[in-house]
């Protein structure tokens, strides 16, 4: 696995900042130039005369998929499968209790403790399930088919379009921002790699299922066509992508330019496509952020409590397994985090660009910087809660020639 530098660059440290100047700046399009966006998204590829992929949407969101699958050396992610304990851990936690614990904190709170708030009458206009047909006026899950400007669609209650966003978030697991908080956290770069690799295979084949069950007990629209569709566009095909473009380039150009110019150019290009992406959603939400500011809040809380939540399960389940902090910290991180990039292209392709669940999976954007660095001062300040890999390498070499361990701590000081 390719160890890139692991630094925040200006735009990574920031990011909380582009992102709320994108949603001013996409609200405000969208009260001025409200045809903009539209136009934007009418660019699409259609079935039976219905909407299914946004172009300009696709292109925006493989530009924010690619740079995070061509870091993936398929060797390592082989070799990482003899690490049973951090797999497993990894693989458990989000796939097998994080989704579940999503479902539950976003059904509890915006369809109980803030239902009142979001408005029990509020409704939303999502896209008809791929392929499906039905006559005006249907019942399908919570929903009813209407027409909205000649085109079908499902009118479902608000904070149901909401809890589909938070499904999408809580089934995605880890992003690229993930190494980011692994080395703020002094944490195993090359662990963090391979989670993050291994990750991105798994959710070939569990997102859809998982994401598809979730949706079904929430009364949701279950476009099990539309989410193999999604998981093949803004999954697959940046993987494929990403597999062989990494393995000509090094080829061509070696190992060394790849990861010192190749990642380095694709970090910002990444970051620029997802705040694109942004102003798009926010344009489409402007008027229901304007007349219900607290929209963002009702949505964040249990996405932060989710986060949270998460990670203490994590951390505390790496503690009782033994893991160093090297690897317990980046462990924790990548649970906690979300691959939002995911998340978004999902929503928009299954309910639209104007959707709740859209919105809420942005909203996840909006919270991850801040909350994942209070994370990651948290592992620097129990750090001595783990043992570490350099103190429990010495001390096994103690164990078993203390004359040998001797000379080797003396080496690597003097080599520093």
């Amino acid at each position: 696995m390719t160890e890139t530098k692991r630094d925040m660059g200006y735009f990574e440290r920031y990011l909380t900042v582009w992102v709320a100047l994108c949603i001013v700046a996409g609200i405000l399009l969208g009260v001025y130039a409200p045809d903009f966006a539209k136009t934007l998204d009418g660019m699409s590829i259609d079935v039976n005369g219905a909407p299914v992929v946004s172009i300009p949407i696709a292109v925006c969101l493989f530009f924010m998929m690619y740079p995070i699958m061509v870091k993936i050396d398929f060797a390592e992610v082989v070799k990482a499968g003899k690490s049973l304990k951090p797999v497993t851990l990894t693989l458990l936690v989000n796939w097998a209790v994080k989704p579940f614990t999503m479902y539950a904190i976003a059904y509890l709170f915006l369809g109980v403790l803030f239902h009142q708030l979001i408005g029990a009458g509020a409704v939303d206009l999502v896209k008809m399930p791929f392929g499906l047909d039905l006559p005006v006026g249907s019942d399908y899950g919570s929903g009813t088919v209407v027409v909205n400007d000649g085109v079908k669609m499902l009118e479902v209650p608000l904070w149901r379009s909401y809890l589909a966003g938070c499904i999408l978030l809580g089934v995605a697991p880890c992003t690229a921002m993930v190494l980011v908080w692994g080395y703020l956290a002094k944490g195993n770069a090359g662990h963090t790699l391979v989670m993050v690799a291994i990750n991105s295979l798994v959710m070939l084949f569990l997102y859809g299922v998982i994401g598809g069950f979730l949706l079904g007990v929430g009364q949701l629209p279950v476009p099990w066509e539309a989410l193999l569709l999604s998981i093949s566009i803004y999954v697959a095909l940046p993987l494929v992508a990403g597999y062989f473009s990494r393995k000509w380039i090094i080829t061509h150009k070696g190992p060394v330019w790849f990861e010192q110019k190749f990642l380095h150019l694709l970090t910002p290009i990444t970051i620029i496509a997802l705040l694109l992406t942004l102003v798009l959603l926010f344009s489409f939400k402007g008027d229901v952020i304007i007349e219900n500011p607290l929209t963002i809040l009702w949505i964040a809380i249990p996405l932060a409590i989710q986060t949270i939540l998460i990670f203490a399960i994590t951390y505390l389940a790496a503690k009782l397994w033994g893991f160093s902090y090297e690897n317990a910290a980046p462990s924790a991180m990548i649970g906690a985090s979300n691959h939002f990039e995911v998340a978004i292209a999902t929503a928009v392709m299954l309910f639209g660009l104007s959707s709740g669940a859209a919105l809420a999976t942005v909203v996840g954007v909006l919270i991850e910087v801040p909350l994942m660095l209070a994370l990651v001062g948290f592992c620097k300040r129990t750090k001595n809660w783990f043992p570490h890999e350099a103190a429990a390498v010495d001390e096994s070499r103690a164990a078993a020639s203390p004359d040998k361990a001797q000379r080797t701590v003396g080496e690597r000081d003097h080599a520093r």
